[in-house]
């Protein structure tokens, strides 16, 4: 199987996700499946969920990005692969696995995939979603307090402690790698439907 690999970066509550989402209904029939970086951070295990709610998320260095890679890879050959699973209340890694098999369009998501170059370079479409950093912020409270039980507060620290400076120093600067950048990300009704063609160009 020639697999297309997309990748989908942009900061914290740019529309990455609603992007992820619109283009797998766009590719419903090609078989579409989607890893977020977010599925690849690191296990945790040794220290206390106090601990663990103090820790820079939003480093690079947080991530497996290495397994991730050979996932991708993995996925490219033909193979299926056994994801991780991240719990957001757990501040940890969860011992279940999810079973992943290969497709013909598969969706790379997260703040700091183009980060990395050798997952870049397994990338055919690289796609950065721009969005404001105040409309960012908003849609990361809305998302920890509702969906991972953060209090607003915690969420607050957090954004100013660590996923603003982060994303100053990794996120931003990662945007020249992109062969696409997209304003709103999933929201640009005109932006997605030129990146669709696209992507059915390169299927083609």
């Amino acid at each position: 199987m020639n697999t297309t690999v997309i990748g989908v970066a942009g900061g914290t509550g740019s529309g990455k996700s609603t992007l992820v989402r619109k283009l797998r209904e766009a590719f419903a029939e090609e078989e579409v499946i989607t890893l977020s970086h977010d599925y690849y951070y690191k296990a945790n295990n040794d220290i206390g969920i106090e601990e663990r709610r103090k820790l820079n998320y939003d480093h690079p260095q947080s991530f497996d990005t290495e397994m991730m890679i050979e996932h991708v890879r993995t996925l490219k050959d033909g193979v299926p692969i056994q994801r991780p699973v991240y719990s957001f209340v757990e501040h940890n890694r969860l011992r279940e696995t999810v079973k992943v098999v290969p497709a013909k369009v598969l969706i790379v998501e997260g703040i700091l995939i183009f980060e990395n170059k050798a997952l870049r370079d397994l990338m055919d479409i690289k796609v950065y979603v721009d969005t404001d950093a105040d409309i960012r912020l908003a849609r990361r409270i809305l998302r920890d307090v509702q969906e991972r039980g953060r209090s607003m507060t915690s969420v607050i620290n957090q954004y100013i402690s660590t996923v603003k400076p982060m994303h100053e120093e990794f996120v931003e600067p990662s945007k020249k790698y992109a062969d696409v950048i997209i304003p709103e990300g999933g929201f640009n009704s005109v932006a997605l439907s030129l990146l669709i063609e696209n992507i059915k160009s390169v299927i083609r």
